[in-house]
């Protein structure tokens, strides 16, 4: 059986980060969800932005919406909601055999709005009502001003897909406001059965930054002081993302959610994000295998998918190690690195890396057009 099906008899679904029109055309994203379990894609700006730079998909549509007086972000926003639009169609029969459980497409509000409140809660609202699918996801920053913004969005009724969380405080204020929003849903007589919510939980930078400090120090001809930064090399995104999932499952334990549940809550999964490697010399799937699980999502490139389907293994994993895990966020510390630095900074410089690609999309349609 192909590795990606399998992975939903432990309770995870595999996701694609990858969204064009051509994929879409070709019939290449119908194919993954019919026979590779794909069960969830997200757009992507510099996906976007490659696909408008080095293909022809887009070429007559943006050449009409330039000739009829639209602006770049405009023309940018009507061929990605287009696209999201048909891509929701696509994974439409998913969305209803799960009842709601999977079968999303996400759509990101524009990451200049990440500090703005009111703004982001005001350009989801548009974007829900202009894609107008049930299986649509909205996706906001889980930054201290996105937080509210998604408490309203979700009592409003809006899908949410909360991105770049990278520490568990932050994971933890997220999951609140959805407790919150179904909370206040109920004292306003309002349903909650088919309100929907992940969290996204980034990994990668996470160890990118933290290596980087790691190696910092190690210092040549020495003795390694106790514990050795080496040991902690590539093991801190993990770490970190197996002890949100704890985080994860007391919140499902508590009361509070059980009462939530009883009225018919759904979850609001983990979603593993930036799960393919950027160390060449890392093994290609150390963020997919061992964060397997219940109740969890992992969104893949085409090439980890590639890898999974070739040489992964499939087994619940995520709450292995879980012992391993603490002591490596204790050690990090015990070396002089503050996690929570580290956390605000990645945070910071990754809506910075949202901001990048949005314009590049904008400027490409510019330049077709």
């Amino acid at each position: 059986m192909n590795r990606t099906i399998e992975l939903l008899a432990q309770g995870q679904s595999c996701w694609m980060d990858d969204l064009t029109r051509r994929m879409i055309n070709s019939g290449d994203l119908a194919r993954r969800v019919g026979e590779e379990g794909l069960r969830g894609i997200t757009s992507n700006p510099a996906i976007f932005e490659k696909a408008v730079a080095e293909g022809a998909d887009y070429d007559d549509d943006i050449v009409r919406a330039a000739a009829a007086g639209r602006s770049p972000a405009g023309i940018y926003e009507e061929l990605i909601t287009s696209d999201v639009r048909n891509a929701c169609d696509i994974l439409r029969p998913v969305y209803e055999e799960t009842a709601g459980v999977d079968g999303f497409v996400s759509l990101e509000v524009s990451p200049h709005l990440a500090h703005d409140t009111e703004a982001s809660i005001e350009e989801a609202r548009r974007l829900w009502t202009l894609v107008d699918r049930p299986n649509l996801f909205i996706k906001i920053p889980g930054t201290p001003a996105g937080v509210p913004a998604v408490e309203q969005l979700l009592f409003e009724g809006i899908n949410v897909n909360i991105t770049l969380l990278f520490s568990i405080a932050r994971y933890e204020a997220v999951a609140e406001a959805y407790l919150r929003a179904l909370e206040r849903r109920l004292d306003a007589g309002q349903p909650i059965e088919r309100i929907a919510s992940v969290a996204s939980f980034f990994l990668s930078r996470i160890d990118v930054l933290v290596d980087r400090l790691l190696r910092q120090r190690i210092v040549p001809d020495r003795l390694p002081p106790d514990p050795d930064p080496r040991s902690l090399l590539g093991k801190v995104a993990i770490a970190n993302a197996k002890l949100a999932y704890q985080a994860f499952s007391h919140i499902r334990a508590s009361n509070r959610w059980m009462a939530l549940a009883e009225k018919g809550a759904r979850v609001q999964r983990m979603l593993w994000a930036s799960t393919s490697t950027k160390n060449p010399d890392y093994p290609d799937l150390m963020y997919v295998e061992p964060l397997i699980g219940p109740m969890t999502i992992n969104t893949m490139t085409r090439k980890t998918i590639a890898g999974f389907r070739e040489h992964g293994t499939v087994q619940a994993t995520v709450t292995h190690d879980v012992q391993r895990a603490r002591r490596v966020m204790e050690d990090l510390g015990r070396l002089g690195v503050s996690f929570d630095l580290v956390t605000a900074q990645l945070e910071n410089d990754a809506v910075q890396k949202f901001i990048d690609p949005f314009e590049l999309a904008a400027q490409a349609v510019r330049h077709q057009g």
